[in-house]
């Protein structure tokens, strides 16, 4: 008996934990609030021309500042570890909210991404630099923009425009750092695992799910 409970703790136990905490505990909780209500994008031009809204999409939010080519590889890093992995889900999209005359150095990331991603839920959004600082105000966070009104955080805005983190003080997080891939892999994708699984779940409980999330 004794030779039984031994080997149940040294062979199968660690198992059991490892596939729990593998599975995504934080699947069954929801992701905090941190602003509600976000306003929208103003009237304002994209790469392809088409007018981009937060309304009805899950949107990674990204602000580049006027020296977008300089932080390329963060656009890489997002790309290899959240983009390609979901960008099949039709109610998603990625914007980067980017200064008025930055059109062509962005268009450049758009192509460099191209030959081996499909970019279509990359968006490119153009505002001048006031309309920019107004809008990253009203989001209330901690974090700033810097001097070229960019930052390499990126941010989770659900459906409803409300942004979303974490909120405990042992682990606030507003928004989820591109310059370190580890982030993006780790906490980034915990939490954007979550708010797929609630928009899932609400979708099966009013029996209407559909393959766009």
């Amino acid at each position: 008996m004794k030779k039984n409970i031994v080997l149940f703790v040294l062979f199968v136990l660690p198992i059991v934990a490892y596939l729990f905490f593998a599975s995504g505990v934080n699947s069954f909780t929801t992701l905090p609030v941190i602003t509600p209500k976000v306003a929208d994008f103003g009237n304002w031009k994209s790469l392809n021309g088409k007018k981009v809204s937060l309304d009805k999409k899950i949107t990674v939010l990204g602000f580049s500042g006027s020296n977008i080519l300089d932080n390329r590889g963060n656009y890489f890093n997002l790309n290899e570890k959240i983009y390609k992995r979901y960008n099949g889900f039709e109610d998603l999209q990625f914007v980067v909210l980017c200064p008025l005359g930055t059109e062509k150095e962005a268009q450049k990331i758009v192509d460099a991404l191209s030959p081996f991603t499909d970019v279509k839920n990359w968006n490119f959004v153009f505002a001048s630099n006031e309309e920019i600082q107004q809008f990253y105000d009203q989001l209330h966070l901690k974090g700033k923009l810097n001097q070229n009104l960019g930052t390499s955080n990126v941010y989770i805005v659900d459906k409803e425009r409300n942004l979303r983190g974490r909120k405990d003080k042992d682990e606030y997080k507003e928004g989820y750092d591109t310059f370190h891939p580890s982030e993006l892999s780790n906490e980034m994708l915990d939490d954007f695992k979550i708010i797929l699984y609630e928009y899932r779940a609400a979708l099966k409980k009013n029996h209407n799910a559909t393959k766009q999330l």
